[in-house]
């Protein structure tokens, strides 16, 4: 069994370009297998909800640098 560590850097939501970010919460929403709940939410709906998350600091963008990619994760 292999375990797998994420090796990267949190980065600040706000330090981001507001396109770039917009752009990254619309890949996260949109991804195949996303649950919603609602299925009547639109893109727009889903985009402020991460928004709303991110400055609550319940999710977070963190840079991989292992697979040179940023996401949106959890905070724990």
């Amino acid at each position: 069994m292999t375990v797998y560590h994420e090796k990267g850097i949190e980065i600040p939501y706000d330090q981001l370009n507001r396109d770039t970010l917009r752009q990254m919460i619309q890949e996260f929403v949109s991804r195949d297998g996303a649950d919603w709940g609602d299925p009547g939410c639109t893109l727009e709906d889903k985009v402020e909800q991460v928004l709303q998350q991110l400055r609550s600091k319940k999710v977070k963008v963190v840079f991989d640098f292992q697979s040179q990619t940023a996401n949106l994760v959890v905070s724990r």
